[in-house]
């Protein structure tokens, strides 16, 4: 599968009394590698729509070993999953670590939901949407581009 690659610093403040990052700051730490695909790389490709309105609709988040606050970012992989006409799903590999050979040590996913601002409503996809979210996705469909999933690109790695 092919996957989108960043990094998410640590904090000193990310941490909590037991001196492990607070799983509610890996929350926010998924959100900061969903910030990477959905607005940056996203917005590099002049797609804007997605920060202009893309919620959370659904979280879920295993955590499978503790994550000591260190100095090196952590590696997050995303990969995309079930798009639907107005939403999709992002998997979540956080490694203990800025490599790939770091274990993993957080999974997670959110159902992510297109929604206009303005109309108050969710939004369908549009197909420039889908191919891009195609490149990170093992459903894509037959003929969809999925050039660049592994190359380098600005702030990520893919």
């Amino acid at each position: 599968m092919s996957r989108f690659v960043t990094h998410v610093p640590l904090r000193w403040t990310d941490q909590d009394a037991y001196r492990h990052v607070n799983h509610a700051r890996v929350v926010t730490l998924l959100e900061e590698a969903r910030v990477e695909l959905a607005f940056t790389a996203a917005g590099a490709e002049g797609l804007s729509g997605f920060s202009t309105g893309l919620l959370v609709a659904g979280l879920e988040v295993s955590y499978r070993r503790q994550i000591r606050y260190r100095p090196q970012p952590l590696l997050v992989t995303m990969d995309v999953r079930d798009v639907r006409a107005a939403s999709f799903t992002l998997g979540y590999e956080m490694h203990d670590g800025p490599e790939a050979s770091d274990t993993v040590a957080v999974t997670a996913a959110t159902r992510m939901a297109l929604y206009d601002l303005q109309a108050d409503r969710v939004r369908r996809l549009n197909a420039d949407e889908r191919e891009f979210l195609a490149r990170w996705s093992d459903d894509a469909a037959p003929g969809s581009r999925r050039a660049g999933a592994e190359s380098a690109g600005a702030g990520s790695t893919r």
